[in-house]
Protein backbone atom coordinates (compact mmCIF):
# COMPACT_ATOMS: atom_id res chain seq x y z
CA UNK A 1 0.00 0.00 0.00
CA UNK A 2 1.32 3.39 -0.28
CA UNK A 3 2.37 5.88 2.31
CA UNK A 4 -0.21 8.73 0.69
CA UNK A 5 -3.19 7.77 -0.98
CA UNK A 6 -5.84 10.74 -2.00
CA UNK A 7 -8.22 10.88 -4.35
CA UNK A 8 -11.33 13.04 -5.91
CA UNK A 9 -14.61 12.05 -4.52
CA UNK A 10 -17.10 11.81 -5.92
CA UNK A 11 -20.09 10.60 -3.84
CA UNK A 12 -22.74 10.23 -7.00
CA UNK A 13 -26.25 10.70 -5.92
CA UNK A 14 -27.74 7.78 -4.21
CA UNK A 15 -24.85 7.89 -1.66
CA UNK A 16 -26.45 11.14 -0.63
CA UNK A 17 -29.57 10.82 -0.75
CA UNK A 18 -31.06 7.03 -0.44
CA UNK A 19 -28.34 5.47 0.52
CA UNK A 20 -26.82 7.59 3.01
CA UNK A 21 -25.01 4.97 4.65
CA UNK A 22 -22.71 4.58 1.81
CA UNK A 23 -21.12 7.78 1.89
CA UNK A 24 -21.06 7.63 5.97
CA UNK A 25 -19.69 4.06 5.23
CA UNK A 26 -16.83 5.42 2.35
CA UNK A 27 -15.59 8.14 4.72
CA UNK A 28 -15.50 6.02 7.89
CA UNK A 29 -13.24 3.26 5.68
CA UNK A 30 -10.90 6.05 3.93
CA UNK A 31 -10.35 7.18 7.56
CA UNK A 32 -9.36 3.68 8.83
CA UNK A 33 -7.40 3.46 5.83
CA UNK A 34 -5.60 6.60 5.61
CA UNK A 35 -7.07 7.65 2.27
CA UNK A 36 -7.69 11.09 2.25
CA UNK A 37 -10.93 12.15 0.08
CA UNK A 38 -11.21 15.59 -1.34
CA UNK A 39 -15.37 15.76 -2.21
CA UNK A 40 -15.97 16.94 -5.76
CA UNK A 41 -18.55 18.85 -4.03
CA UNK A 42 -19.39 20.76 -7.97
CA UNK A 43 -19.91 17.57 -9.63
CA UNK A 44 -23.02 16.75 -11.44
CA UNK A 45 -25.04 13.02 -11.66
CA UNK A 46 -23.33 11.02 -14.10
CA UNK A 47 -26.95 10.36 -15.78
CA UNK A 48 -27.07 6.78 -14.62
CA UNK A 49 -27.00 5.52 -18.45
CA UNK A 50 -30.06 7.85 -19.32
CA UNK A 51 -28.29 10.90 -21.37
CA UNK A 52 -27.05 9.07 -24.23
CA UNK A 53 -30.30 8.22 -25.13
CA UNK A 54 -31.28 11.77 -25.94
CA UNK A 55 -27.57 12.57 -27.04
CA UNK A 56 -23.96 11.03 -26.90
CA UNK A 57 -22.69 14.75 -26.99
CA UNK A 58 -25.04 15.09 -23.41
CA UNK A 59 -23.60 12.29 -21.39
CA UNK A 60 -20.73 13.07 -22.69
CA UNK A 61 -20.11 16.49 -21.53
CA UNK A 62 -21.40 16.20 -18.29
CA UNK A 63 -19.19 13.45 -17.86
CA UNK A 64 -16.39 15.18 -19.22
CA UNK A 65 -16.71 18.05 -16.49
CA UNK A 66 -16.91 15.56 -13.48
CA UNK A 67 -13.58 14.28 -14.41
CA UNK A 68 -12.10 17.77 -15.35
CA UNK A 69 -12.66 18.54 -11.69
CA UNK A 70 -10.56 15.94 -10.60
CA UNK A 71 -8.21 16.68 -13.19
CA UNK A 72 -8.29 20.66 -11.46
CA UNK A 73 -7.02 18.64 -8.27
CA UNK A 74 -4.39 16.58 -10.04
CA UNK A 75 -6.12 13.47 -8.48
CA UNK A 76 -7.56 10.00 -9.77
CA UNK A 77 -11.46 10.26 -9.37
CA UNK A 78 -13.35 7.84 -7.01
CA UNK A 79 -16.35 6.38 -6.54
CA UNK A 80 -18.01 4.30 -4.75
CA UNK A 81 -20.97 3.25 -7.48
CA UNK A 82 -20.88 0.95 -10.05
CA UNK A 83 -23.18 2.68 -12.38
CA UNK A 84 -21.33 5.93 -11.50
CA UNK A 85 -18.01 3.91 -12.64
CA UNK A 86 -19.40 2.46 -15.78
CA UNK A 87 -21.03 5.69 -17.20
CA UNK A 88 -17.43 7.91 -16.16
CA UNK A 89 -14.98 5.45 -16.93
CA UNK A 90 -16.73 4.68 -20.42
CA UNK A 91 -16.67 8.52 -20.81
CA UNK A 92 -13.13 8.51 -20.03
CA UNK A 93 -12.07 6.09 -21.94
CA UNK A 94 -14.15 6.92 -25.01
CA UNK A 95 -12.45 10.51 -24.93
CA UNK A 96 -9.20 9.24 -24.13
CA UNK A 97 -9.07 6.97 -27.51
CA UNK A 98 -11.13 10.21 -29.54
CA UNK A 99 -8.45 12.50 -28.64
CA UNK A 100 -6.50 10.95 -31.21
CA UNK A 101 -8.63 9.35 -33.73
CA UNK A 102 -11.23 12.28 -33.18
CA UNK A 103 -9.63 15.66 -31.85
CA UNK A 104 -12.62 17.87 -32.90
CA UNK A 105 -15.09 15.79 -31.17
CA UNK A 106 -13.00 16.77 -28.05
CA UNK A 107 -12.47 20.13 -28.76
CA UNK A 108 -16.61 20.26 -28.95
CA UNK A 109 -16.75 19.49 -25.80
CA UNK A 110 -14.44 21.52 -24.32
CA UNK A 111 -15.84 24.37 -26.29
CA UNK A 112 -19.12 23.75 -24.54
CA UNK A 113 -17.35 23.77 -20.76
CA UNK A 114 -15.41 26.83 -21.37
CA UNK A 115 -18.62 28.39 -22.45
CA UNK A 116 -19.75 27.75 -18.74
CA UNK A 117 -16.39 28.38 -17.16
CA UNK A 118 -15.25 24.99 -16.54
CA UNK A 119 -12.40 23.77 -17.45
CA UNK A 120 -11.22 21.65 -20.08
CA UNK A 121 -11.11 17.76 -19.86
CA UNK A 122 -7.19 16.99 -20.77
CA UNK A 123 -7.35 13.19 -20.23
CA UNK A 124 -5.39 12.62 -16.80
CA UNK A 125 -6.83 11.17 -14.47
CA UNK A 126 -8.11 7.93 -14.11
CA UNK A 127 -11.91 7.07 -12.72
CA UNK A 128 -11.90 4.01 -10.40
CA UNK A 129 -14.19 2.47 -8.19
CA UNK A 130 -13.49 1.91 -4.36
CA UNK A 131 -13.24 -1.87 -4.98
CA UNK A 132 -10.24 -1.24 -7.50
CA UNK A 133 -8.63 0.89 -5.16
CA UNK A 134 -9.01 -1.82 -2.49
CA UNK A 135 -7.19 -4.31 -5.06
CA UNK A 136 -4.81 -2.13 -6.70
CA UNK A 137 -3.97 0.67 -4.46
CA UNK A 138 -3.97 -0.49 -1.07
CA UNK A 139 -3.56 -3.88 -1.90
CA UNK A 140 -5.32 -7.44 -0.61
CA UNK A 141 -2.25 -8.25 1.52
CA UNK A 142 -2.18 -5.30 2.85
CA UNK A 143 -5.85 -4.99 3.15
CA UNK A 144 -5.95 -8.00 5.12
CA UNK A 145 -2.93 -6.97 7.39
CA UNK A 146 -5.08 -4.00 8.32
CA UNK A 147 -7.76 -6.46 9.79
CA UNK A 148 -8.43 -6.07 13.04
CA UNK A 149 -12.02 -7.83 13.45
CA UNK A 150 -11.71 -11.18 11.93
CA UNK A 151 -15.09 -11.22 9.89
CA UNK A 152 -14.70 -15.17 10.10
CA UNK A 153 -17.89 -17.27 9.81
CA UNK A 154 -19.60 -14.67 7.80
CA UNK A 155 -20.82 -16.01 4.29
CA UNK A 156 -20.75 -13.25 1.81
CA UNK A 157 -22.45 -13.38 -1.84
CA UNK A 158 -20.99 -10.93 -3.81
CA UNK A 159 -23.15 -8.79 -6.39
CA UNK A 160 -21.39 -6.83 -9.11
CA UNK A 161 -23.52 -5.16 -10.78
CA UNK A 162 -24.14 -3.97 -14.74
CA UNK A 163 -22.13 -1.57 -15.05
CA UNK A 164 -18.87 -2.14 -12.80
CA UNK A 165 -18.33 -5.52 -15.03
CA UNK A 166 -19.59 -4.01 -18.71
CA UNK A 167 -19.47 -0.31 -18.56
CA UNK A 168 -15.71 -0.09 -20.20
CA UNK A 169 -13.96 -1.75 -22.40
CA UNK A 170 -11.05 -2.50 -20.55
CA UNK A 171 -11.94 -3.74 -17.43
CA UNK A 172 -8.68 -3.35 -14.45
CA UNK A 173 -7.85 -6.06 -12.10
CA UNK A 174 -10.90 -8.28 -13.07
CA UNK A 175 -12.21 -10.66 -15.96
CA UNK A 176 -16.27 -9.37 -16.92
CA UNK A 177 -17.36 -12.94 -17.61
CA UNK A 178 -15.68 -14.63 -14.36
CA UNK A 179 -14.64 -11.84 -11.81
CA UNK A 180 -13.07 -12.81 -8.77
CA UNK A 181 -12.45 -9.56 -7.29
CA UNK A 182 -15.11 -8.57 -4.76
CA UNK A 183 -14.47 -12.27 -3.23
CA UNK A 184 -11.28 -11.47 -3.36
CA UNK A 185 -11.88 -8.84 -0.83
CA UNK A 186 -13.97 -10.94 0.88
CA UNK A 187 -11.62 -13.10 1.51
CA UNK A 188 -8.88 -10.68 2.61
CA UNK A 189 -11.59 -9.52 5.50
CA UNK A 190 -11.77 -13.07 6.54
CA UNK A 191 -15.16 -13.80 5.39
CA UNK A 192 -16.29 -16.41 3.06
CA UNK A 193 -17.26 -16.04 -0.05
CA UNK A 194 -20.37 -17.53 -1.81
CA UNK A 195 -20.81 -18.13 -5.46
CA UNK A 196 -24.31 -18.42 -7.28
CA UNK A 197 -25.72 -17.56 -10.34
CA UNK A 198 -27.25 -14.48 -10.47
CA UNK A 199 -23.53 -12.38 -8.98
CA UNK A 200 -23.20 -11.14 -12.26
CA UNK A 201 -26.39 -10.69 -13.56
CA UNK A 202 -28.54 -7.18 -13.46
CA UNK A 203 -30.52 -6.58 -9.97
CA UNK A 204 -33.43 -5.16 -12.14
CA UNK A 205 -33.43 -1.84 -10.73
CA UNK A 206 -33.15 -0.25 -14.68
CA UNK A 207 -36.79 -2.13 -15.38
CA UNK A 208 -38.26 -0.75 -12.35
CA UNK A 209 -40.05 2.44 -13.22
CA UNK A 210 -41.63 0.67 -16.30
CA UNK A 211 -41.84 -3.09 -15.38
CA UNK A 212 -41.89 -3.14 -11.93
CA UNK A 213 -43.02 -6.80 -11.83
CA UNK A 214 -40.49 -8.32 -13.65
CA UNK A 215 -37.77 -6.05 -12.02
CA UNK A 216 -38.86 -7.67 -8.80
CA UNK A 217 -38.87 -11.26 -9.60
CA UNK A 218 -35.68 -10.72 -11.19
CA UNK A 219 -34.30 -9.40 -7.65
CA UNK A 220 -36.11 -12.09 -6.03
CA UNK A 221 -34.41 -14.42 -8.20
CA UNK A 222 -30.75 -13.40 -7.27
CA UNK A 223 -31.65 -12.57 -3.36
CA UNK A 224 -33.44 -16.25 -3.32
CA UNK A 225 -30.20 -18.34 -5.25
CA UNK A 226 -28.07 -16.67 -3.14
CA UNK A 227 -30.01 -17.90 0.27
CA UNK A 228 -29.88 -21.31 -0.90
CA UNK A 229 -26.14 -21.42 -1.54
CA UNK A 230 -25.80 -20.30 2.04
CA UNK A 231 -25.35 -16.71 2.18
CA UNK A 232 -25.66 -14.59 5.40
CA UNK A 233 -26.33 -11.41 3.44
CA UNK A 234 -25.15 -10.32 -0.41
CA UNK A 235 -22.51 -7.54 -0.29
CA UNK A 236 -22.54 -5.26 -3.18
CA UNK A 237 -20.01 -2.35 -5.00
CA UNK A 238 -23.40 -0.48 -6.09
CA UNK A 239 -25.90 1.49 -4.41
CA UNK A 240 -28.67 1.43 -7.24
CA UNK A 241 -28.28 -2.48 -7.10
CA UNK A 242 -28.73 -2.34 -2.77
CA UNK A 243 -32.02 -0.04 -3.50
CA UNK A 244 -33.10 -2.94 -5.64
CA UNK A 245 -32.39 -5.93 -3.35
CA UNK A 246 -32.87 -3.98 0.46
CA UNK A 247 -35.01 -0.68 0.38
CA UNK A 248 -37.62 -3.11 -2.08
CA UNK A 249 -36.86 -6.55 -0.62
CA UNK A 250 -40.67 -6.38 1.05
CA UNK A 251 -42.47 -5.62 -2.16
CA UNK A 252 -40.15 -8.58 -3.58
CA UNK A 253 -41.11 -10.72 -1.44
CA UNK A 254 -44.71 -9.95 -1.86
CA UNK A 255 -44.25 -10.31 -5.86
CA UNK A 256 -42.78 -13.73 -5.47
CA UNK A 257 -44.78 -15.00 -2.66
CA UNK A 258 -41.92 -15.65 -0.18
CA UNK A 259 -40.30 -14.55 2.72
CA UNK A 260 -36.67 -13.62 1.99
CA UNK A 261 -35.13 -11.57 4.93
CA UNK A 262 -31.40 -11.28 3.78
CA UNK A 263 -29.17 -8.43 4.75
CA UNK A 264 -27.63 -6.23 1.54
CA UNK A 265 -24.44 -4.68 2.81
CA UNK A 266 -22.41 -2.31 0.76
CA UNK A 267 -18.92 -2.59 0.48
CA UNK A 268 -17.23 -0.12 2.45
CA UNK A 269 -19.35 -0.94 5.57
CA UNK A 270 -18.08 -4.68 5.39
CA UNK A 271 -14.49 -3.87 4.71
CA UNK A 272 -14.81 -1.16 7.57
CA UNK A 273 -16.17 -3.36 10.28
CA UNK A 274 -13.00 -5.73 10.13
CA UNK A 275 -11.01 -2.81 10.77
CA UNK A 276 -12.65 -1.98 13.60
CA UNK A 277 -15.01 0.40 12.61
CA UNK A 278 -18.06 0.06 15.21
CA UNK A 279 -21.33 -0.21 13.36
CA UNK A 280 -23.16 3.10 14.37
CA UNK A 281 -20.63 4.50 12.15
CA UNK A 282 -21.71 2.87 9.41
CA UNK A 283 -24.98 3.19 8.95
CA UNK A 284 -26.14 -0.29 9.16
CA UNK A 285 -28.92 0.87 11.55
CA UNK A 286 -30.70 2.30 7.74
CA UNK A 287 -31.38 -0.48 5.95
CA UNK A 288 -34.68 -1.69 5.26
CA UNK A 289 -33.70 -5.52 5.97
CA UNK A 290 -32.19 -5.73 9.10
CA UNK A 291 -28.40 -6.38 9.59
CA UNK A 292 -28.67 -7.67 13.46
CA UNK A 293 -28.36 -10.80 11.86
CA UNK A 294 -25.29 -10.30 10.28
CA UNK A 295 -23.86 -8.20 13.54
CA UNK A 296 -25.20 -11.13 15.80
CA UNK A 297 -22.98 -13.48 13.69
CA UNK A 298 -19.57 -11.41 13.90
CA UNK A 299 -20.41 -11.34 17.97
CA UNK A 300 -21.98 -7.82 17.97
Amino acid sequence: MSNSLKYAYFPGCVAQGACRELDQSTKALAKALGIELVELKQASCCGSGTFKEDSQLLEDTVNARNIALAEELNLPLLTHCSTCQGVIGHVDERLKARQSSDPNYVEQINGLLKKEGCSPYRGRSEVKHILWTLVGDVGLAALAARVTRQLSGLKCAAFYGCYLLRGQEHLPYDNPFNPQSLEQVVMAVGATPVYYRGRTQCCGWPLSSYATEQSFRMAGTHIQAAIASGADCIVTPCPLCHLNLDSRQPEVEQVIGAKLGLPIIHLPQLVALALGVAPQELGLDRHIVSTRPVLEKLGY
